[in-house]
């Protein structure tokens, strides 16, 4: 069964999606977390059910993330989404650090991928489900300005800030 929540935050309202996982910290495994706007946000469905206390560790350690005190979470994210590429990619996300950043180049190069495929890992980012979770907002273009979030580019730039004030 799908669960879903909203949870204020920094960001605008989130939306949480999850499953029931026995091996989750509060049960719910992590399916989608998306912001009001965001290209390819998830939309509640009428078999989906609100629970907000499913949700009840999640939102916790998102709510420290964004007071400053958290830099590390510790979810457990369902596995179905994306393509093998897109879950690489979406991997090699949860590596960066807390408060660094790196371009879309060294993230490819770090993934032994070509300098023509730049683009794809690019798209993959995009369709990145975990929002501030799997953290997407630390990847920046070469010349180090912001470019591609599907949160918005404002919203980009509010992550990186409370990362870089921690």
């Amino acid at each position: 069964m799908t669960v879903y929540t909203t949870i204020d935050s920094p960001l605008g309202d989130l939306l949480l999606v999850g499953e029931a996982s026995p091996t989750a910290t509060g049960g719910t495994a992590l399916t989608s977390l998306s912001v009001p706007g965001q290209k390819g946000a998830a939309v509640v469905l009428d078999s989906w059910v609100r629970d907000d206390e499913a949700f009840a560790a999640i939102a916790a350690q998102l709510r420290s993330y964004f007071a400053g005190s958290l830099t590390h979470f510790d979810i457990e994210y369902t596995a179905g989404a994306g393509t093998p590429f897109q879950r690489k990619v979406w991997q090699a996300l949860d590596t960066l650090p807390y408060g660094t950043t790196t371009t879309y180049g060294r993230l490819a190069e770090q993934l032994g991928l070509s300098r023509a495929a730049v683009r794809a890992l690019g798209t993959a980012i995009g369709r990145n489900p975990l929002l501030v979770v799997r953290p997407c907002h630390r990847v920046i273009g070469a010349d180090g300005s912001l470019s591609g979030y599907a949160g918005g580019l404002e919203r980009k730039r509010l992550l990186l800030d409370l990362e870089a004030a921690a």
